[in-house]
């Protein structure tokens, strides 16, 4: 169950991070990709930096800024 949850966390993620970056968006189906590789990105990032979230609630912020990052980085190489 723990995982749908992350799934679904993740996806929520990915959207709300396609809406917070600005310019085109790569639709939701990417978005929600995004947002549940976001999640492992973002946790390692925070990792790195000695930051910790707990539950459902630091599991969706950590999720929201790994993609930020991730369509950040994207948009880098693909010059959008």
């Amino acid at each position: 169950m723990n995982i749908l949850i992350q799934l679904l966390l993740g996806g929520i993620a990915g959207w709300l991070a396609g809406k917070f970056m600005k310019g085109d968006g790569y639709g939701i189906i990417i978005d929600i990709l995004l947002g549940l590789v976001g999640g492992w990105v973002g946790g390692s990032v925070l990792g790195w930096l000695g930051i910790t979230a707990g539950g459902d609630l630091g599991y969706l912020v950590t999720a929201f800024i790994g993609a930020v990052l991730l369509v950040w980085i994207v948009r880098l190489i693909k010059g959008n």
